[in-house]
């Protein structure tokens, strides 16, 4: 068993670029003739903006998603030739900014548009933007009954709406009624506004058939290996591996504990290991006593409380275990959902949430 070699931090992140851009275009595939975007706000889904948006652009990628201006920027430093929505709106006082950028806000509010068409109609030029309408998140957009009265205003031409766009409520419960009902009232607004593309469809809206996917895809989590179908099997390829450098491996005696509070207790005399990560590394604390990581390919046990920078496993089955050896905490069996559901949450969180301490390793596949 290799070490991991790196000094700086004892865990090690791979990401495989080349993974990320064959799920955008498997996506891509499900809807032939149709366009597929990709989102990649919260830095690429924790993977990295600056290297998974040209690997996206290489696959054939021209139209990003991102939730801050902030994020914009970036993604605009490096894809200088993209079309970059901003999800999260046209904040006030921002629009100038967005215009010298040449992105695009995803208007959600009649004042947000009445805003851009304004600084258009300054500008002396039309600015593209999308149009958000709301099917039933109640979180961002225009309703359906405002987006219906505003079809033919000329406010719309002014604030150089390009495309529309809604959130799906449900998209990864394919039997959820609210699914169709969406469908139903985004259909109407298409209608109400024709020659405008339209965007309905996340990751798991993709598989819910071709009434959900209009002219442009937009999926984010499947890109980085999050299973858009949890009714059945991931169809995407893994993307993340993460490992830790065991740094020591001790013998217990019966009635032991470990940890802080002395949350676990040895039954019988048991093997343990330190790995040497924590929670400040974005693996979440609440996978104590419920996940598990691989060693030698043997399922250990995460024992008691996950600390700052250390987390105890149960490696009495695994002969493996050694000092400087690795265990595996995301790969192979153990994907983001697995990871998310021990913790009490979802893989999107694992995602996002991965530290800015571990040793990046970028592979394209082949050197993986």
């Amino acid at each position: 068993m290799d070490a991991i070699h790196e000094p700086t931090h004892g865990a090690r992140l791979t990401i495989d670029l080349a993974a990320v851009a064959e799920n955008w275009r498997r996506l891509a595939a499900e809807a032939p003739g149709g366009r597929c975007a990709a989102v990649v706000k919260a830095d690429g889904y924790g993977c990295g903006l600056a290297h998974v948006a040209p690997a996206l652009w290489s696959a054939g990628c021209r139209t990003f998603f991102v939730a801050h201006l902030s994020e914009a920027l970036a993604a605009r430093a490096i894809l200088p030739d993209a079309v970059i929505y901003i999800l999260n709106g046209l904040l006030p006082g921002l629009g100038p900014t967005l215009i010298a950028h040449d992105l695009r806000p995803v208007l959600g509010g009649q004042d947000e548009l009445a805003e851009w068409a304004h600084l258009s109609d300054t500008a002396g030029q039309r600015h593209p933007a999308a149009l958000h309408v709301d099917t039933g998140m109640n979180r961002l957009g225009v309703s359906v009954a405002e987006a219906l009265a505003l079809a033919g205003d000329p406010i719309v031409e002014r604030a150089g709406i390009a495309l529309l766009m809604t959130h799906l409520v449900s998209a990864e419960l394919s039997g959820d009624p609210v699914n169709a009902r969406q469908m139903a009232d985004f259909a109407r607004i298409r209608s109400a506004y024709p020659g405008i593309p339209g965007s309905f469809a996340n990751s798991s809206g993709i598989f819910l058939g071709p009434d959900a996917h209009h002219d442009l895809l937009r999926p984010g989590y499947a890109l980085f290996g999050g299973n858009p179908t949890p009714w059945k099997p991931n169809p995407m390829r893994p993307v993340l591996r993460l490992e830790a450098e065991i740094a020591q491996v001790r013998e217990v005696a019966a009635g032991e504990t470990c940890g802080y509070n002395g949350r676990w207790r040895a039954a019988e005399p048991r093997r343990l290991a330190t790995l040497s990560m924590g929670y400040a590394d974005g693996y979440p604390r609440a996978a104590s006593g419920r996940g598990a990581a691989l060693v030698g390919g043997v399922r250990c046990p995460i024992l008691g409380l996950i600390s700052m920078d250390l987390i105890i496993l149960d490696v009495t089955d695994a002969p493996e275990a050694a000092r400087g050896g690795r265990a595996t905490l995301i790969g192979d069996g153990l994907d983001v959902d697995t990871v998310g559901r021990a913790a009490g949450t979802i893989g999107y969180e694992i995602l996002t949430g991965l530290g800015s301490r571990y040793v990046r390793h970028y592979v394209t596949g082949h050197d993986a």
